[in-house]
């Protein structure tokens, strides 16, 4: 068994609330655990300068600790992002863009704010998965306007952690686990299958081909579950 008592092929608990904040054309609070995380997509009538002209739209994400999220007070990040903040950023977008034909969105920007209220593990996976929803709802709100036509998103896509801790592969890694794992990974995949994206490090002590092809297989079961939940939430 696990710190939490999980099996180690069995996630956290997994919540997802729409519609969290009234303002935003889409909004959703999801919970991994313990973890959780503010995703709200904001539409502007914009697009960034090197895109102007070009008939299509952008999609683009930020991402923050909030200063209580962690045990210790995180500060805020005023006098400019740091690294990991500016790369998780970059994994966010990359990972909705890849669902998405920006070629209509006609010139719009869709921003998706991940903001961290409490971290516990897997923040920018539940990022990932969470902006989708809200994602999918902004552009539905922009569907219903007559802003663009269907067809937008192509399919889901979500992500999930994954790590070796004490020589032994688990799914789902709450903060305890992933501070102690000898290897780790987040993976970000199409709910037909497709890999968008595989992050993988070893700590120490690299790992086999063979451990590889196991976090592919675990992942894409962990992976089944988030995408008929995102459904769920967003055929209420």
């Amino acid at each position: 068994m696990r710190v939490d008592g999980r099996k180690w092929n069995e996630m956290r608990p997994v919540r997802m609330t729409v519609g969290f904040v009234d303002y935003a054309e889409g909004s959703v609070l999801i919970e991994m655990g313990r973890t959780r995380v503010l995703c709200n997509a904001s539409v502007e009538a914009s697009v960034p300068p090197w895109r102007v002209g070009s008939g299509a739209g952008w999609i683009t994400a930020e991402y923050a600790l909030l200063p209580r999220s962690t045990q210790q007070r995180t500060r805020r990040e005023t006098s400019g992002l740091g690294g990991r903040t500016q790369e998780i950023r970059r994994f966010i977008g990359r990972s909705l863009r890849a669902v998405a034909d920006l070629t209509k969105l006609n010139e719009q920007t869709i921003i998706l704010d991940c903001d961290v209220l409490q971290a516990d593990g897997g923040t920018r996976t539940a990022a990932i998965t969470g902006g989708y929803v809200a994602l999918a709802l902004a552009v539905r709100h922009l569907e219903e306007q007559g802003q663009v036509a269907p067809g937008v998103l192509s399919s889901q896509v979500a992500a999930i952690s994954l790590g070796v801790v004490d020589d032994r592969l688990l799914l789902d890694l709450c903060y305890e686990e992933d501070s102690r794992a000898t290897a780790d990974f987040n993976v970000v995949m199409t709910d037909d299958g497709r890999l968008v994206e595989i992050q993988g490090a070893a700590e120490g002590r690299p790992f086999t081909r063979q451990t590889l092809d196991a976090v592919l297989d675990l992942a894409t079961q962990g992976l089944e579950h988030l995408f008929t939940l995102q459904r769920q939430v967003l055929e209420r």
